[in-house]
């Protein structure tokens, strides 16, 4: 693995879980992999499991560490070719990513879309200037469009979890008082496609995703149909694609609940964290036995240790 920027990075699903689940069960079994070795870290988002989680991972691989809030610890980057930089930005990605890339071994980058700029969103304009001028693997942290390390994780879980070679898996809208980025939404339906998994995707009309990641899967607008025989349950808020970063709604009918979960087959709920009480999930389900947020939540230490070994491994 030579980065791991997207979902589509993953050669091999079941290889990469297999490695995840090794790692789980003897997380310090090759800390010498990562000896000597920096991984850096650059948030210009907020972060606490990807950063924590990310961390530990390296940590227990032997690496080293380096963290950087680069809106507040750093020089404000010009990503633009061309631009005569007479305004706030101070230094160019250019510069920057080769810079960083002879401090680190690899460079993770978590860098929030715009939610108002659907095109320059899609080509995840600071994560792929990250990749073309750095030296050294970078992995996304999140991005515009994609979270690829929590879907590792959400897969690993659901793996854990699963109690029938095929289970139905459905990802359903639930409300939210900001615009949410299409992040997590759209890596969970990658994986769970590359998966085999029955995929459902339950949405309020005006909520469809990008319709080139969702192609395969079953989208319906009625959420208790798509709950009816499920085994997972995901809830996730985003914005609209179409009408792009909009809030149509916050129909809180739309909130995963007791009654609801009680349509399924036992199903699992899962969420990314953080959630929102009594809007995203009841207060009654996120406590309950069926919510696996936790262990899902512990999960994301090995899917970043699996792909930092990967990386580690090719880069020998």
């Amino acid at each position: 693995m030579k980065k791991f920027t997207t979902v589509d990075d993953i050669n091999d699903l079941d290889e990469l879980i297999l490695t995840a689940k090794k790692i789980k069960s003897d997380p310090f079994g090759n800390s010498d992999l990562g000896k000597n070795k920096t991984l850096g870290l650059l948030f210009f988002n907020p972060s606490l499991r990807t950063r924590l989680s990310t961390q530990k991972a390296a940590l227990n691989l032997g690496m080293d560490c380096i963290v950087m809030n680069l809106n507040t610890e750093g020089w404000s980057l010009e990503f633009e070719d061309g631009t005569i930089m007479d305004g706030n930005t101070a230094e160019h990605i250019k510069e920057a990513a080769q810079v960083i890339s002879q401090y680190c071994d690899i460079v993770g980058v978590r860098s929030f879309p715009t939610l108002t700029d659907k095109e320059k969103d899609e080509e995840e304009q600071v994560i792929s200037a990250f990749t073309k001028y750095a030296s050294v693997p970078v992995i996304s942290l999140e991005g515009a469009t994609e979270h690829p390390l929590q879907a590792v994780a959400d897969a690993l879980t659901i793996q854990e979890y699963k109690t029938k070679r095929k289970p139905k898996v459905v990802l359903t809208w639930a409300p939210h008082p900001k615009a949410l980025p299409h992040a997590v939404p759209n890596s969970f339906v990658k994986i769970m496609k590359l998966s085999g998994y029955e995929l459902v995707i339950a949405h309020p009309k005006g909520y469809e995703l990008n319709p080139e990641i969702t192609k395969g899967a079953t989208i319906t607008n009625n959420q208790d149909e798509a709950f009816k025989n499920a085994d997972f349950i995901y809830a996730k808020n985003w914005s609209s694609y179409n009408d792009y970063g909009k809030i149509l709604s916050k129909d809180m009918d739309w909130t995963v609940t007791q009654e609801k979960m009680e349509l399924t087959a036992n199903a699992k709920f899962l969420h990314c964290l953080p959630v929102r009480r009594n809007m995203i999930v009841s207060d009654t389900v996120l406590d309950g036995d069926s919510s696996i947020v936790i262990p899902q939540a512990n999960n994301r230490t090995f899917a970043a240790q699996a792909v930092l070994t990967k990386i580690l491994e090719d880069g020998k």
